[in-house]
């Protein structure tokens, strides 16, 4: 991933010219990420009283049948004025004031690479198998060295038991970073 390594706030690796600061600076608020979300999702233009509707149901955590009139208007003034103009001028959506009508931009389709979602006292995967790594290097240094009980165990199985670790790890990755991949399930990642 490009911007991982960037360290100016050059361009992104989304589809467009856009600066990884401003991208960043776009997916910082929840409610600008239901909306990249939900334009995901929907592959398709929306009006923003659709989108204020189901951004106030996630939000409120009800069904969009459920929501008040005031949340709904307080999503929708909160689109309006601030977040679609923000996301427009960084180039993530096109934002019709005019005629109330959102569309994706090319820039959506590899956003979610920029989207790591860690809820609770998760860690990122990254992190993850960088530890995984270093047990791997301490393994591979104790049978090596010949250390007890390393010894008892032929050189294949240690390197059998580094394979399969890095294996179900990778499976596990695969199945987790499906599951939050952005527009890809009903309700956003951080709501799952």
């Amino acid at each position: 991933m490009a911007s991982a390594q960037q360290i100016d706030g050059g361009p992104s690796d989304v589809g467009i010219d856009i600066a990884d600061d401003e991208l960043y600076e776009v997916l910082a608020n929840q409610r600008r990420r239901f909306a990249v979300h939900l334009l995901k999702r929907e592959e398709q233009r929306m009006e923003i009283g659709e989108m204020a509707e189901q951004i106030a149901a996630w939000e409120n955590d009800v069904e969009p049948v459920e929501i008040t009139g005031n949340e709904r208007k307080r999503v929708y003034t909160a689109l309006q004025q601030s977040h679609l103009p923000k996301m427009d001028r960084a180039g993530v959506v096109e934002f019709n004031k005019d005629r109330g009508v959102v569309e994706p931009t090319v820039a959506l389709e590899n956003i979610d690479l920029y989207m790591d979602v860690v809820e609770g006292k998760e860690i990122p995967w990254s992190l993850y198998y960088v530890g995984l790594s270093g047990v791997a290097l301490a393994l591979v240094g104790a049978v090596w060295m010949e250390a007890w009980p390393f010894l008892l165990l032929p050189d294949l199985a240690w390197t059998l038991a580094v394979v399969i670790a890095f294996a179900f790890s990778s499976i596990a990755h695969l199945y987790y970073t499906r599951e939050m991949k952005v527009g890809e399930l009903e309700k956003p990642p951080e709501l799952q």
